[in-house]
């Protein structure tokens, strides 16, 4: 009996490599946002929780990842850059940044394709039933924003008995030490003026997580805040947050950035002045510098004057001295607190 399970899941897996190969999974390609149901499990309807049209779609995702997300199309066996990938790390959605699994449950099953045998949580993934082809199947799509992944087939190892058979196409990965059940985080930074301004707004937020400030992009080791107010050191004060991305996008951080400060001020925001208080977001991967640049273009047209945020890599972060961290909650009737902290956070009601 063992015997012919095993030919039966080998026999299985030879024929999705044969149909595959053929760029086409058979699966219902995705729908696009203007529908009230995103996708369907079964009998159940799942609402996809980022929508976007079909033109949002192809401007956000390359040529390749558009085909595999939206059409339901199939890479090739062993083309994709993940089917041999073995980094340490978490394996993202490339639509929308979801995470979908994680390293530590890959495994080479010589199908050609990333393979798992589970997902990085129970509601990370939906599974629904593709009989297309001749085949009873099943089609597994990211949770989040409904793109089409790969398929899952009962021939995968231990504890689950399972492999997700995935396209590298659909995938982003992330690198970093990541333990079974541990959520993820990201990390931003942004310098929008005054540091206990950007904080207080950023603590307020479901989904941010930790929040603290210092100083980042100048030239000066461990400047104190009294070397920052000089002007000199080239730092600028910063709130850097970790953030669960499947609460709050980093999208909506950045919407959250442009509405509590003046991204066209140079080097001030109100009654602060200096380098030390200019617009600045320093990226922690090249997501998050092609979204900041997307957000800089569809914003421009909005303002009379230029954009000046700047945009630069993430570089060390200092943080500040314990007596600026949570400053508005330690000091909620302060002066400067009530007329300028209180105001911006009125702004996000």
């Amino acid at each position: 009996m063992k015997t012919i399970t095993v030919l039966l899941a080998s026999v299985a897996m030879m024929a999705t490599v044969v149909l595959l190969a053929a760029g086409t999974s058979g699966c219902r390609p995705a729908a696009n946002a203007g529908a009230e149901k995103e996708q369907s499990q079964g009998d159940n309807t799942i609402e996809a929780k980022v929508r976007k049209t079909d033109v949002e779609w192809r401007e956000s995702l390359a040529p390749e990842q558009y085909r595999v997300l939206r059409e339901c199309g199939t890479e090739p066996a062993f083309s994709g850059k993940y089917y041999d990938h073995h980094g340490t790390g978490v394996y993202a959605c490339a639509g929308c940044g979801a995470e979908l699994f994680r390293s530590t449950e890959k495994y080479d099953s010589g199908s050609g394709w990333p393979s798992f045998w589970d997902p990085a949580a129970s509601d990370s993934v939906v599974e629904k039933k593709d009989n297309s082809h001749g085949m009873h199947r099943t089609e597994v799509v990211c949770a989040r924003c409904g793109g089409h992944l790969g398929h899952v087939f009962p021939d995968g190892p231990k504890p689950t008995g399972l492999r997700y058979c995935i396209n590298s196409a659909a995938l982003a990965f992330q690198a970093g030490a990541v333990a079974p059940g541990e959520k993820r985080q990201e990390t931003a930074t942004f310098g929008a003026g005054c540091f206990w301004c950007t904080e207080a707004v950023y603590e307020s937020l479901d989904g941010v997580t930790s929040v603290k400030v210092g100083y980042m992009g100048g030239a000066t080791k461990n400047p104190t805040y009294k070397e920052i107010c000089t002007g000199r050191t080239g730092h600028a004060e910063v709130a850097q947050l970790e953030f669960d991305p499947d609460t709050i996008t980093f999208e909506e951080l950045l919407d959250v950035f442009w509405k509590v400060h003046d991204p066209t001020s140079l080097n001030r925001q109100g009654a602060d002045v200096g380098t030390q208080y200019r617009s600045a977001i320093f990226y922690h991967s090249e997501e998050q510098k092609a979204a900041v640049e997307k957000a800089i273009k569809a914003l421009q047209n909005k303002y009379e004057k230029p954009i000046v945020t700047e945009v630069t890599p993430a570089s060390t972060f200092y943080e500040a001295e314990n007596y600026h961290q949570d400053y508005f909650a330690n000091n909620p009737d302060a002066p400067y607190c009530r007329a300028v902290i209180v105001p911006k956070l009125k702004k996000l009601e």
